[in-house]
């Protein structure tokens, strides 16, 4: 018999999982802060949208534009060393795509942005915001529907669960549009804003699927550099999309205007721009925060989560009214979110349990190896799945 030195094991191991648990603290408190952007620079944009509306805004192109013309504020993260030395994997090896290639990405990524931005403009003017917020959960259900033929994508029951439910969420706020309208827009503007935020989900849906395969066959690399330069980039060409649109569409001429019969002031007009554009890019910190910490995947479901929350405060500070079916779809909403993220919790144990299993594996394997001969590898992952449970653990010669 040959037993391994049980106590010597025990420190060494013991020493590991302290510096493990420290290592996962400073990771939640990393994921806490980012989610936090994530929310809060969400439902604070969607909020001050509404806003600008509602006291005498009228041009969707400029509201379209706030929502990304405000990303050179970014360019300083580029210097931000405990940031800019963030690398997922490395790929020194692989041929970089040519720039013609990149630009094409970048171009076409960023022209979808800008027409997602200005479907949810149009989206936001004429719907309440508690409907609009709920509305825009269904972009969870589209996620999944194109990860599915573009990244392969599986469909669980947890998943088909939350498709339904966001889906009979959407019928409903579709078919009380008489009641959930506000008192000036018609019920026929009311199903535009609700198609155009349909559609707007739709294409965020797309956008991020797109967006993973860019990476994985066009960039190949993930590094905080490369989705720095995917945001940058993207940003770049959907600010100037947008803004060829303020100027075709003629809207530009009406600003001053717009400015000066705005209810709340000329300062506060220009305020809530400024506040809207700067909330819209701590979303976006918090986003790249999250795709490097955990995954794209999961940065949606993040910024879904703030979209129960608008819906509440919307009704606390702009007196919106919450009738039964606005409730009920509400439930629907949130009940198919948590449905969404209980699969993905269960998709991260088996990974982490694959992982660790994989990990001690590698580990029995380079001790026994130095200590004993012949030791087959069913032993080997015999001893690895008892340390993986936690017991100590013997090897017989």
């Amino acid at each position: 018999m040959c037993f391994l030195p049980v106590q010597e094991a025990e420190e060494a191991e013991s020493t590991e999982i302290k510096a493990a648990l420290r290592k996962r603290l400073k990771w939640w408190i990393r994921i806490s802060f980012y989610t936090f952007f994530v929310i809060t620079g969400q439902a604070t944009a969607t909020l001050l949208g509404t806003q600008y509306y509602d006291k005498g805004g009228k041009s969707k192109w400029l509201a379209t534009l706030t929502q990304v013309a405000a990303f050179p504020i970014l360019i300083p993260l580029y210097f931000f060393s405990p940031l800019k030395n963030l690398t997922k994997t490395s790929n020194i090896n692989t041929k970089p795509p040519s720039v013609t290639v990149l630009a094409a990405v970048y171009v076409s990524l960023g022209l979808l942005g800008a027409l997602n931005c200005y479907l949810y403009s149009v989206g936001l003017q004429y719907l309440p915001v508690s409907t609009y917020s709920l509305i825009c959960a269904s972009q969870l259900a589209f996620n999944a529907l194109f990860s599915y033929f573009l990244n392969s994508q599986k469909f669980t029951p947890f998943i088909v669960n939350s498709l339904i439910l966001l889906t009979l969420s959407s019928t409903l706020l579709a078919a009380n549009g008489d009641s959930s309208s506000p008192g000036h827009v018609s019920k026929g503007k009311y199903m535009i804003g609700f198609i155009c935020t349909v559609g707007a989900s739709a294409g965020y849906g797309l956008y991020l699927p797109l967006t993973q395969l860019a990476f994985y066959k066009v960039i190949k690399k993930h590094t905080f550099k490369a989705v720095m330069d995917m945001i940058m980039f993207q940003a770049l060409a959907a600010t100037t999309a947008i803004m060829i649109g303020l100027f075709a569409s003629g809207q530009w001429k009406g600003l001053k205007g717009e400015m000066e019969g705005y209810e709340l002031g000329k300062v506060s007009y220009v305020m809530n721009l400024l506040g809207t554009g700067i909330s819209w890019q701590v979303f976006t910190i918090g986003v790249v925060g999250l795709i490097f910490e955990v995954s794209s995947l999961f940065s949606n479901v993040i910024g879904a989560l703030a979209l129960p929350v608008v819906p509440v405060i919307a009704i606390i500070f702009f007196g919106e009214k919450m009738d039964w079916i606005k409730g009920v779809a509400m439930i629907l909403a949130v009940w198919g979110f948590i449905s969404y993220i209980y699969q993905h919790y269960i998709d991260d144990r088996k990974e982490y349990k694959k992982k660790k299993l994989n990990r001690n594996v590698s580990e029995v394997s380079t001790t026994s190896s130095s200590q004993i001969e012949g030791i087959s590898v069913a032993a080997v992952k015999q001893v690895a799945e008892a340390r993986n449970e936690g017991k100590i653990c013997r090897i017989e010669c």
